[in-house]
């Protein structure tokens, strides 16, 4: 078996994420196992070894098929679209079209492929609308892009694993959008997604969206009843081991210490506080239900220390790691 072609996206080239890419393929080991490149524009990557001194050559490539996956070499499919004056840590339509754009030309590549798996460094949404593409950010792209029509966030860190019901919409709507139908299906990729990575059974706790799990009609207005139970009855009907709704305020404690193999969150920050408090150099975002592996960091472009050269490359690498693991093997 042949080591899979993995496409990095730089994402906003006025954020970090130039700076982990570079600090990420320092590691000669990494092409032990995986071929990759870089989609984004040379002339940033060459501002952001300034920084991060790696040492690391730029190979500036048209095709793909001028890649050397070499350690030492960082194959970049220049797409041109900014200039090394592009100001750093500062929104831009600019940067918010060529972060769109990398991430275009990885789908298309994917879609033909060309290559096994997408992992994406941060995008800036601000940015990303100022550049004419109105998305809630990656995951809604890749599904628009894919066709996919079902699909979910899954964070994972070393001790806990989060799929999403919600994501990018604000709390009321949250609600307004969770169905049993909803829930049934993020229970249904959870398994399916988990049995893919060698859970025999894996074990599956849904939240509830009130506190205790609305404590039997005391918090709320019967959401549980209405919204939730039903999918996770279904899940069950079916043989898959799921559990709930069940009292978020300590259910996450549990699923760390291994009771559960991943938790089914009902909204954002429902889900993403708990893994953030893990350490954001430990999550990797992962867009399950596509026909493409993407994996990604779990945080933001960070404008703030962008150009420092001090930007925590573990997520990126993490993410890369996770990439290899999920991305189908090429023959030789």
């Amino acid at each position: 078996m042949n080591k899979p072609i993995i496409g990095i996206t730089m994402g906003d080239p006025a954020g970090v994420g130039p700076e982990i890419i570079m600090k990420s393929l320092k590691d000669a080991q990494l092409y032990e196992s995986c071929k990759p490149f870089v989609i984004g524009d040379a002339v940033i990557l060459e501002r952001a070894d300034q920084f991060v001194r790696t040492g690391l050559r730029i190979h500036k490539i048209a095709s793909l098929s001028e890649a050397q996956f070499q350690p030492g070499t960082v194959d970049c499919l220049d797409q041109g679209l900014v200039s090394a004056d592009l100001p750093i840590g500062q929104v831009s339509a600019e940067a918010g079209h060529a972060a769109f754009s990398y991430l275009k030309k990885a789908i298309e590549l994917a879609n033909a492929g060309a290559i096994d798996a997408i992992c994406t460094a941060p995008l800036n949404k601000e940015a990303l609308h100022k550049g004419g593409h109105i998305y809630p950010g990656h995951t809604e792209i890749l599904a628009e892009l894919t066709g996919t029509e079902d699909f979910s966030m899954m964070l994972s860190a070393p001790k806990l694993k989060v799929i999403h019901v919600t994501t990018h919409v604000g709390i009321i709507d949250a609600v307004r959008m969770i169905n049993p139908e909803r829930v049934y299906k993020v229970i249904r990729m959870a398994h399916e997604t988990l049995q893919k990575a060698g859970y025999a059974a894996p074990k599956i706790a849904v939240c509830g969206i009130n506190p205790h799990a609305g404590e039997n009609g005391l918090f709320g207005y019967g959401e549980e009843e209405e919204k939730v139970i039903p999918g996770v009855k279904r899940a069950q009907e079916e043989g898959i081991q799921a559990f709930g709704p069940l009292p978020a305020d300590t259910l996450f404690f549990r699923a760390t210490r291994g009771d559960f193999d991943i938790v089914v969150a009902m909204y954002h920050d429902q889900g993403h506080g708990p893994i953030k408090v893990l350490g954001l150099e430990a999550g990797v975002n992962i867009t399950v239900g596509l026909p493409i592996i993407r994996t990604s960091v779990d945080h933001g472009t960070a404008f703030d220390i962008a150009g420092k050269g001090i930007a925590d490359e573990q997520s990126l690498k993490e993410a890369l790691r996770q990439a290899i693991e999920l991305a189908p093997k090429r023959e030789q």
